[in-house]
This record gives structure tokens, C-alpha cells and sequence, in this order.
């Protein structure tokens, strides 16, 4: 069912992509995306990744693929690939971009797969920035500011960067949805943001737990009142943040765990 070897792969619409191919979308902008973790040949969330991807699709390019042609494609790309093993589903206009002829197309679809990724332990320190995504819901690419905040926030001895919006209030990271802890009870900014696969994971599980959650504008003076925060994104459920900027927040180690144990909740399944 899988190989044995390290070589990962590069597929549009079910067939080894060509340079040829590959070569515009170096350079290209207008495009979506959804990126997931395979462990075993099983991924979670599946169904939280087509949703992504079909809404985004519509939205920019009037059309979407089926729900059906994705899976076959994920499900190729496991069945040939590691048993472990990042795989990520791009939709672009195969007509390119800064043009009429994107619109209302048939997108096509780039899978491609790497080597797994757990994320860095932490805890992690952010810096923070005002900052709004361009179309914050959309997982778009082309995306310079997340890369380059990461780095300025590096120079300055963090780890990463988190955004406030206009309303001064923290809303996500670069590549991070990030959640709080208030004495049991989560939360989430209330904010425009892209909402994380992962992100549906956890409150769904956290649902079925019975744990109290609920949205919240989450501004620097209510941080100081707050007992933790986590960063999560596709390759971990929580990763605990100890600052943003100058402000210091507890290592909720209990809050990490329950993290980790929602998610560890969520079904895994092949395809």
C-alpha cells in the first residue's frame, strides 16, 4: 500500500506534475489551499479540509471541484506515499491570474506530500503586530507578510508573531489560530480570522467533552486576566505561548493537555 522509500511527490489533477507545470505556480498568487498531517495512511478532519476547500473555491473562482474528485486525489497521494507524511491540496485557476480568464473555471488541483511535521515544542514568546490579513478567511498563498513578521519578530529575540487587529484586539498568528484558557472555561478570539481545520477539530471535541467555550475580543488588558494560550495549526492541537510582546502569560500546562486530549478524541480514518 505504500513505498519504503523517502521520495515525495508533486500530482495536478492525477498525474505527476511536469516543470512545465509547476513552473507558473512559482510565481503565482491566486490560488487557496489546505495542508493536513497523514499518520498510519489516516488523516483527521477530513471533512473540516473539503469544506475549506470547496467555500474557497467558490469564492474566488466561481467553481469548485467535487467534494469526490479531492478525495480520490488525498487518497492516491496516501496510498503512494509514507504511511507519515504532510500533504497539502492547492486549488488555482490552471488559466493563471490578472486576467477575466480565471474566472468562473474549472480549478485544478496540485497535491503535494512531505515529510511529517510535529511543530516545535515550545513554549513560544510572540511578538506582535497590527496586522489584517488580506481576505483573512480564505488559506490563500502568497501571503509575504506572514513570513516577513515571523522574521522581524525573530530579530527581536521571539519566536513568532501575533496579530491585533483594528479594533485592538488579538486575532491570530502568522501561521497559528491561537486560543485562551480563563480558570476552565476556552476561548476564542473574536476577531476576523481564518478558521483553522485543527481549530474545528478541538471545539467540536471540546463539545463533546462538555467544556465550556465561547468567543471573546481579546484585548492586551484582558490578556493580563487570562491563566494561559496556545498556538495550533495542522501540525499540533496546542503549543503553549508564554508572551505576547511584553506581556506575560502563565504555561497552562493542564490547558495544553486538554488540547492534546481533544484532539487525540477525533477520529482518524482512511479514505
Amino acid at each position: 500500500m505504500t513505498t519504503q522509500s523517502s521520495t515525495y511527490q508533486s500530482r495536478i489533477d492525477g498525474h505527476p506534475a511536469t516543470l512545465s507545470e509547476l513552473s507558473p505556480l512559482a510565481f503565482a498568487g491566486f490560488a487557496h489551499f489546505t495542508a493536513m498531517q497523514v499518520r498510519g495512511c489516516k488523516i483527521k478532519g477530513l471533512d473540516l479540509h473539503l469544506d475549506r476547500l470547496r467555500k474557497a473555491s467558490l469564492e474566488l473562482f466561481g467553481r469548485a471541484p467535487s467534494d469526490e474528485k479531492l478525495r480520490f486525489h488525498i487518497k492516491t497521494a496516501v496510498e503512494e506515499g509514507e504511511e507519515d507524511q504532510s500533504l497539502t491540496v492547492t486549488v488555482f485557476s490552471p488559466n493563471g491570474e490578472f486576467t477575466a480568464n480565471s474566472m468562473d473555471v474549472e480549478p485544478a488541483v496540485l497535491i503535494r506530500t512531505g515529510a511529517p511535521s510535529d511543530g516545535p515544542k515550545g513554549p513560544l514568546r510572540l511578538s506582535t503586530v497590527n496586522y489584517e490579513r488580506p481576505l483573512a478567511t480564505i488559506k490563500h498563498v502568497g501571503e509575504v507578510g506572514k513570513t516577513y513578521y515571523l522574521h522581524q519578530a525573530i530579530r527581536q529575540g521571539f519566536d513568532d508573531a501575533a496579530f491585533v487587529d483594528s479594533h485592538g484586539c488579538l486575532s491570530e498568528a502568522t501561521i497559528w489560530n491561537i486560543v485562551f484558557w480563563d480558570d476552565g472555561t476556552v476561548i476564542w478570539p473574536k476577531a476576523t480570522l481564518l478558521k483553522g481545520t485543527m481549530m474545528g477539530i478541538i471545539q467540536r471535541q471540546l463539545e463533546r467533552l462538555d467544556i465550556p467555550q465561547r468567543l471573546e475580543a481579546i484585548t492586551f488588558e484582558r490578556l493580563g486576566e487570562l491563566s494561559g494560550a496556545a498556538v495550533m495549526n495542522s501540525w499540533t492541537p496546542g503549543i503553549p505561548v508564554t508572551a505576547f510582546a511584553s506581556n506575560v502569560i502563565a504555561e497552562a500546562k493542564p490547558f495544553i493537555r486538554l488540547l492534546h486530549k481533544a484532539y487525540k478524541a477525533e477520529p482518524a480514518n482512511f479514505l
